[in-house]
């Protein structure tokens, strides 16, 4: 293949590399963040979506980077949703007097790093695009430096992220030498030889590096802190794009790599999705903070995605693609709402400073109540048809011990149905407290519209969502 026709299926990060390297040197010689600045970072990321939809397809070097409909899918929403948080996090910055050009930059160096990983081919390429990512995640937890938690928290996702790309990479190590190539499709071939079991142990120091980097129970013991301690629209990107690419690195490994191995991976998929519902139904009970427990219902919701993932085949890819997505709205809607939210120029992040929210806030109140409803999985939210498609393929492959996960994932929903059913009750039903400040437009405008996606847009939008992920289902275990 001809470097022209590398380049052209490379396009979107092309797009993101270059942009980042020419707002980090505009910023340096600027010294200040302008709206043109900011604009000029969302017209990136817009652009290297509608790159990657109207792209060709194939893989580019020699195999390491593959241009298919899966990755497609995921770099439309990872930047998508990179963009929506580029706003977010512009606007909460300015109002605290923390306004950098680097925020926008790290948006998008990692953005970048999510679409590589989404396009990844071989080991390297998967590793490259896991850390860089990975450390630009890293400093934007920290960003607000003068702020003990926020550096609390960057310096615990660093030291516990390092550890997982340390498994990751041993896993790798072992996948290469029994395998003698880190391409997907040479380790596939391997995997059916006398190596078999050498590669399997390698996936296993993979899958719980990986593991760590979704934050999926039991190397979940980062979330927690990681979300209270970094600045809320950080907290709600982490929340969403990284998850989607995570989700996308075991779609990856699993299904380019190992796609006859699904008996014995499938094993350790489920029992880390079943500790992960289970982790964050029961973990979340005892939370009071807003973060924290949001923390939690994203190590639940994880575990969801990975029984999509264990189910295996393309009806199991498309549930869990179907289900980030749908996860993706509600989250970045609540934490759109949350920034929102101040009293006394103080973030209201208690359940307890929500107390009688709608009778000062209704707007926020209903869309905080939908997305929480949402993410209780009732119908006919957006929940719900996320929930809907992950059971039904579990239920539906045939597979006992899947179906009995199913259950018991259901199981797991309904306990952690208390904890989003409480904040309701405060916001609807308790005395209010003091004056609540007057919102931030542009996170409320956000916040509302996803509320709106939720329902009822989400009917309409199924309508097209679901074809989109079948497609991009069915380009795994192609490589």
């Amino acid at each position: 293949m001809t470097f022209a026709a590398n380049f052209s299926l490379v396009l979107p990060e092309v797009i993101l590399g270059l942009s980042a390297l020419v707002l980090l040197v505009w910023g340096a010689f600027s010294g200040k963040v302008s709206p043109i600045f900011n604009g000029a970072a969302v017209l990136a990321l817009l652009g290297a979506a509608v790159a990657a939809v109207v792209g060709p397809h194939g893989h580019a070097f020699n195999g390491v980077y593959a241009a298919d409909a899966a990755a497609t899918y995921a770099k439309v929403a990872i930047y998508l949703f990179s963009a929506i948080a580029v706003v977010l996090g512009d606007r909460w910055l300015a109002v605290r007097g923390d306004q950098k050009f680097e925020f926008a930059v790290l948006v998008i160096l990692s953005a970048l790093g999510m679409g590589v990983t989404a396009s990844a081919g071989d080991l390297i390429s998967l590793y490259i695009g896991v850390e860089l990512q990975s450390l630009a995640l890293y400093v934007l937890a920290a960003f607000r430096r003068d702020d003990a938690k926020s550096s609390e928290a960057g310096l615990k996702y660093f030291v516990l992220g390092a550890l997982s790309s340390g498994l990751l990479l041993y896993g790798a190590s072992l996948i290469y030498g029994f395998a003698g190539s880190t391409r997907f499709e040479v380790i596939a071939a391997a995997a059916h030889g006398a190596h078999g079991v050498g590669l399997l142990f390698g996936l296993v120091f993979l899958l719980c590096g990986l593991a760590f980097k979704v934050s999926a129970a039991p190397f979940h013991m980062w979330t927690p802190d990681v979300y209270e301690g970094a600045p809320t629209p950080v907290v709600g990107f982490f929340a969403a794009a990284p998850k989607l690419a995570a989700m996308m690195m075991f779609a990856r490994v699993l299904g380019d790599a190992f796609p006859d191995s699904v008996a014995q991976w499938r094993q350790i998929l489920v029992v880390t999705a079943l500790l992960s519902v289970f982790v964050g139904a029961f973990a979340g009970l005892a939370q009071s903070n807003l973060k924290r427990l949001w923390a939690y219902s994203s190590i639940a919701n994880v575990g969801y995605a990975l029984l999509g993932v264990a189910t295996g085949g393309e009806t199991g890819l498309h549930s869990m693609l179907l289900f980030m997505t749908l996860y993706m709205v509600d989250v970045t809607g609540f934490f759109a709402c949350l920034q929102a939210l101040s009293r006394d120029g103080k973030p209201m992040e208690t359940i307890e400073d929500m107390a009688g929210l709608v009778k000062e806030r209704p707007g926020i109140a209903v869309a905080m109540t939908t997305f929480s409803l949402s993410a209780l999985g009732l119908p006919p939210f957006s929940g719900f048809w996320a929930k809907f498609y992950v059971f039904g393929a579990a239920m539906g492959s045939g597979d006992v011990m899947l179906q009995w996960a199913a259950v018991l994932g259901l199981v797991g929903s309904v306990v952690a149905a208390f904890y989003y059913l409480r904040l309701i009750k405060t916001m609807w039903f308790d005395a209010p407290a003091a004056g609540v400040d007057k919102p931030q437009p542009t996170a409320r405008a956000i916040g509302f519209a996803a509320a709106l996606f939720s329902f009822p847009i989400v009917l309409l939008a199924l309508v097209w969502l679901d074809p989109a992920a079948k497609a991009a289902a069915a380009a795994f275990g192609h490589a």
